[in-house]
């Protein structure tokens, strides 16, 4: 409840980490965000004790910053109640309170909290206690993932050890010499030679090599595999190609070999450092993987394929889609008194829930315009229950707006319009795609909207048909609508 007083003079080195900071005080918020992001850390803020539980659960963060006084749900049960949730219970949670008393970090500490800073405070304080908790929060994981291997590293180890102590020496001469390696094997897979090709180095051969087989030279995951490549080229007389990899100095080196007859009893196994290659494969894909993953961010994953497959014009007629389409009637009116970035840290956190609605329900969001947000149920893919997946979607809609009025004092009120029918869409744009509809269907529904009541779902004749066995619907009578006269109309109250 406190405000900041920050001193974001000292400077640190750029970190990472998603971090979701909780308090009720907008101007907290904003410079706690600030300050953070500007460290590189993701924050997410949000200012009620519910609005946390639901964006903790929907996305995990990496570290929670809670104040203790909240509205409604205090910061001690809003930790009781993340670490009662198995998705969310080992997230570390810092408390900022500007309670100072010994009893309430103590309470703090009982309810799960793992640090606890006192307002106000100095930020370079903020930031050595967030990296640390980051910290102990990678290495958690790392350990976590770490002891799953242990059992089978530690067999694993005892069974190469002899054979990478054999072979160290051998290891060492092949990596050292980089440009082609040459082994010779005979059929028993137990090596005669093994030699650099550089020309300004000597040709490394040793009486006692004929020690050396396969399962010294090679892993123990790989050693059967590469004697049948030796006896397969003595059996079949035919080169082949093999790709694997050496533990050299703990690092894991590729190689790429043509393993060919070099006489009735032995092949010649000609070996090449690809490790360079390797990596530029593996950054690519990473990079490919990244720019599929953020086209898919703002186009459905169908459409996106299709334009990554270079389709000229996408363009597809759908026989039934369901429209939604919802506005917050009187934010014009409020977003006079907010500053800019309140304005968008309201509207992310409002279309966040919508998003989150959308994905629950089944519906695609298409976008947002200003204020206003529009989904559909039925494109890419045909949806049997459309109407009723969008119909629920809406009702959540209203709930959604009136728990944030109640967690922030807000009144927001919301407008829903549902129509159904025939759209024609496809992606417009050259350098910045957009995917859309157009129709009668869409124009339909953006009436029911904009020529309904706040905190009222407006639907048409077409919708009343099929949810009217099932759900709450009352008549409001004929509405005259541009372009298409009058039209009887329906508000939707909910399920029977």
């Amino acid at each position: 409840m406190t405000d900041l007083v920050p001193n974001p003079q000292k400077s640190f080195e750029t970190s990472s980490g998603d971090i979701l900071a909780i308090d009720d005080v907008p101007n907290n918020l904003r410079i706690l965000s600030s300050l953070l992001s500007q460290k590189g850390y993701k924050v997410r803020s949000v200012i009620s004790g519910e609005m946390a539980l639901k964006a903790a659960q929907s996305a995990p963060p990496d570290l929670i910053l809670l104040d203790i006084n909240l509205p409604r749900m205090d910061g001690y049960e809003v930790c009781q109640k993340l670490k009662q949730n198995e998705i969310t219970r080992d997230i570390p949670v810092i408390f900022i309170s500007a309670l100072s008393d010994v009893l309430d970090k103590v309470k703090a500490f009982a309810v799960g909290g793992v640090d606890y800073i006192t307002k106000p405070f100095q930020f370079a304080e903020v930031v050595v206690r967030v990296e640390n908790q980051l910290r102990l929060r990678r290495l958690q994981k790392e350990l976590e993932s770490q002891n799953t291997q242990l059992v089978k590293e530690n067999r694993d180890r005892i069974a190469a050890e002899a054979a990478l102590q054999a072979s160290e020496v051998e290891l060492r001469a092949l990596f050292a010499a980089m440009d082609d390696i040459i082994l010779v094997f005979d059929r028993q897979g137990i090596c005669l030679k093994i030699a650099p090709t550089k020309s300004d180095r000597p040709l490394l051969e040793r009486e006692h090599s004929s020690h050396l087989t396969v399962r010294d030279l090679f892993p123990p995951e790989q050693a059967a595999l590469h004697l049948h490549h030796i006896q397969e080229v003595l059996k079949m007389r035919q080169t082949v190609t093999v790709e694997y990899y050496l533990p050299i100095d703990y690092k894991k080196r590729w190689f790429s070999a043509n393993v060919s007859l070099l006489s009735e009893d032995t092949v010649i196994w000609v070996a090449r450092d690809i490790t360079a290659s390797k990596e530029a494969e593996s950054a690519l894909r990473q990079q490919k993987a990244r720019s599929e993953q953020l086209l898919l961010n703002i186009l459905p994953e169908p459409i996106a394929k299709r334009l990554q497959a270079e389709e000229s014009t996408i363009a597809d007629k759908f026989d039934e889609v369901t429209v939604l389409f919802a506005d917050l009637v009187n934010f014009t009116e409020i977003s006079t008194q907010l500053s800019s970035i309140e304005l968008v840290e309201i509207l992310n956190v409002i279309f966040s829930d919508f998003d989150y609605l959308a994905q629950r329900h089944g519906l695609e969001k298409i976008k947002t315009i200003g204020d206003a947000y529009m989904a559909v149920a039925g494109l890419p893919y045909p949806k049997s229950d459309g109407v009723e997946a969008s119909a629920n979607m809406a009702l959540d809609l209203l709930e959604t707006i009136k728990e944030f009025n109640a967690g922030t004092g807000k009144n927001f009120a919301l407008r829903v319009g549902l129509h159904v029918g025939p759209v024609v869409a496809g992606v417009i744009g050259v350098s910045k795609f957009i995917y859309d509809l157009w129709g009668d269907t869409v124009n339909v529904a953006s009436r029911m909207e904009s020529q309904g009541l706040p905190h009222q779902i407006q639907v048409s004749q077409a919708i009343y048909d099929v949810l009217q066995e099932s759900y709450l619907l009352e008549e409001r009578g004929a509405i005259k609508v541009k372009g298409k006269g009058e039209m009887i109309t329906y508000w939707l109250h909910g399920k029977k």
